[in-house]
């Protein structure tokens, strides 16, 4: 998995409308110059944000994707927990330690 790569793309996504406006008009060249795999790829092109977070994803990051995608706040909110509950606990990243974490 390329976490760095989904999520290096997502930002520029959030940030650069220069990368938004290539996203809705030439997505395959965009996306082809991430190191992607299969499941990234198709989790960015379908708006899967459950999958995405399952994958790690900041949520930072992930609200901004979310709401470039038309999603309201409680859909990005049902989302991350249909992923859950779809694909299993969350791989990678930083939530991924939530669970480890010692009280």
């Amino acid at each position: 998995m390329s976490l760095y790569y989904v999520q290096k793309l997502l930002y520029q996504l959030n940030r650069d409308p220069l990368v938004r406006k290539r996203f809705e008009t030439g997505r395959d060249e965009l996306l082809a110059e991430y190191a992607l795999t299969a499941e990234e790829h198709d989790a960015i092109v379908d708006g899967d944000v459950g999958l995405l977070y399952v994958m790690g994803v900041n949520g930072q990051i992930l609200m901004h994707y979310s709401a470039l995608i038309g999603q309201q706040w409680d859909e990005y909110i049902q989302a991350m927990r249909a992923g859950v509950e779809k694909h299993g606990p969350v791989r990678a990243g930083l939530y991924s330690m939530l669970k480890d974490r010692r009280r």
